[in-house]
């Protein structure tokens, strides 16, 4: 049975999951969970992930979820290149420390920028005050100067002189801002060195591939029937206010 890869490429870690899957040459079927129009929560899905979230994967009788889990679950199974999770004890450990800091550093307040410059204004038709989304704009900063000085510092990637998960984890999380139309690099030549070594390693037509639907987000939520949206509307609010 071929592996499936449960997906939304509006989501960072989807993206994170199809990316990695994609440049590694893994064999999979793409099956879409369409998040706005509440796939996750369909019965058949369920089967899949219980939880209600994506990326997921079915590798036979097999399910998992989590983008961090399954992409480390694929990089043993399918024996990728040493450079993504490396065998050597500090630089592993290195990866699994940006890993490990990232889910309340720099995805948490990305998401934050976006879903208040772009879809609670756009999609949702509420204001958010201009104080919140100045604080939130000062913890994004926060992170990216975290990112930019202790994580990658002086070296080429994160882990050192090639590039690993915690880089394609971190690219993709500085793609949700950057389309919400704030230049998270202006000011940043290190930040922005890195961005280029990375989108090179990857491959600039697989990056664009997988950064498609986020780049054109201010097109793509013209479509987006809001009333579809009201069911999110008080753990989206709860979230980002």
């Amino acid at each position: 049975m071929v592996l499936e890869i449960y997906l939304d490429l509006f989501s960072q870690p989807c993206r994170a999951v199809y990316i990695f899957a994609k440049k590694n040459n893994i064999p999979f079927d793409f099956q879409q969970v369409t998040l706005f129009e509440g796939k996750q929560y369909g019965e058949e899905f369920r089967k899949i992930n219980m939880i209600s979230k994506v990326p997921a994967i079915r590798d036979g009788d097999f399910c998992l979820g989590e983008s961090i889990a399954i992409m480390t679950y694929l990089t043993e199974k399918y024996k990728t290149p040493d450079h993504w999770y490396p065998a050597d004890l500090q630089k592993r450990a290195r990866v699994n420390e940006y890993l490990s800091w990232q889910h309340t550093g720099l995805r948490m307040h990305g998401s934050k920028i976006f879903w208040q410059m772009v879809m609670i204004p756009n999609i949702m038709d509420v204001e958010v005050p201009k104080e919140r989304l100045a604080w939130s704009l000062e913890d994004l900063e926060s992170s990216l100067k975290i990112l930019e000085e202790k994580f990658i510092g002086d070296k080429p990637f994160i882990a050192g002189k090639e590039i690993s998960l915690a880089d394609l984890v971190a690219i993709v999380e500085i793609m949700q801002p950057f389309a919400s139309g704030l230049d998270v690099f202006e000011g940043k030549p290190k930040l922005s060195a890195w961005r280029d070594r990375v989108q090179e390693q990857i491959g600039k037509e697989l990056f664009d591939e997988a950064h498609r639907l986020i780049i054109s987000c201010q097109e793509m939520i013209k479509e987006i029937d809001p009333s579809k949206l009201q069911i999110f509307k008080p753990k989206i609010m709860k979230m980002f206010f």
